[in-house]
């Protein structure tokens, strides 16, 4: 079967799977750790080369601070118990986000771990936390008009590639393979510019029943997949010829 080379998840229905068992919030997104432990397993064994995490939206500041609360104690539990696991099993966690409205103590978890698997030539694990893809654009655009601004840039030298340069994915190549548990079927300003010719696979499983069967099936969909990107089906036949 052939396998994405980056795969991009938004896990999403760790509280509508507890509200389903009568159980609060929070009892969600503790659940929600065990498939992403799965998941990152099994990227890892099937050979992705990356597996990015869409783990805390910009918008989601907006939720109850209690729950905000619990998230960001996960975090950090998760940093602590993980760690020495993905270490061992070869694989280089990054970190993507506004880190700067994220508190002082995680940040410094953050970089510790970055740090310490940065060498690491396994899976690249990167996990989006306080992440937007318009505040990645715009971060983008920034970094483009202060370069001009001090004149060592010509505007009319932006090309694409240029300009991804600047984003937060930098240096990986684009997500294959989009997965968003949950039901829903968008994209929730999720790596807006990476996901330009991502195969999108949706499912009604809430996150925390995300399983190796919803993955092997997400890759059996990818793998029926005919990616032309822009390309006529005659063209890429004649390509493999």
């Amino acid at each position: 079967m052939h396998v994405p080379r980056h795969v991009a998840i938004i896990m999403d229905g760790n509280g509508r799977w507890a509200r389903d068992r009568g159980l609060p919030r929070a009892a969600g997104h503790r659940a929600g750790i065990k498939p992403v432990r799965l998941t990152v397993e099994e990227c890892s064994r099937r050979g992705v080369e990356v597996l990015t995490l869409f783990a805390f939206s910009s918008e989601n500041w907006l939720r109850p601070p209690q729950e905000v609360g619990v998230l960001m104690q996960l975090f950090l539990e998760a940093l602590d118990r993980e760690a020495d696991e993905l270490a061992a099993k070869g694989v280089s966690l990054r970190f993507i986000g506004a880190r700067a409205v994220l508190g002082a103590e995680l940040q410094a978890r953050m970089a510790g771990v970055e740090s310490r698997t940065a060498a690491n030539t396994g899976l690249k694990l990167i996990v989006a936390i306080g992440y937007g893809g318009r505040w990645d654009i715009v971060e983008a655009a920034k970094r483009l008009a202060r370069a001009a601004q001090a004149g060592t840039l010509d505007p009319d030298s932006i090309d694409e590639a240029g300009f991804a340069a600047g984003l937060a994915l930098a240096g990986l190549p684009d997500p294959d393979l989009f997965i968003r548990t949950g039901g829903d079927q968008r994209i929730s300003n999720f790596l807006l510019w990476n996901l330009a010719y991502a195969e999108l696979w949706f499912t009604e499983a809430f996150w925390p029943a995300f399983d190796a069967a919803a993955l092997e099936a997400a890759f059996g969909a990818f793998a029926t997949r005919e990616r032309r990107f822009g390309k006529t089906a005659a063209q890429l036949k004649a390509e493999r010829c």
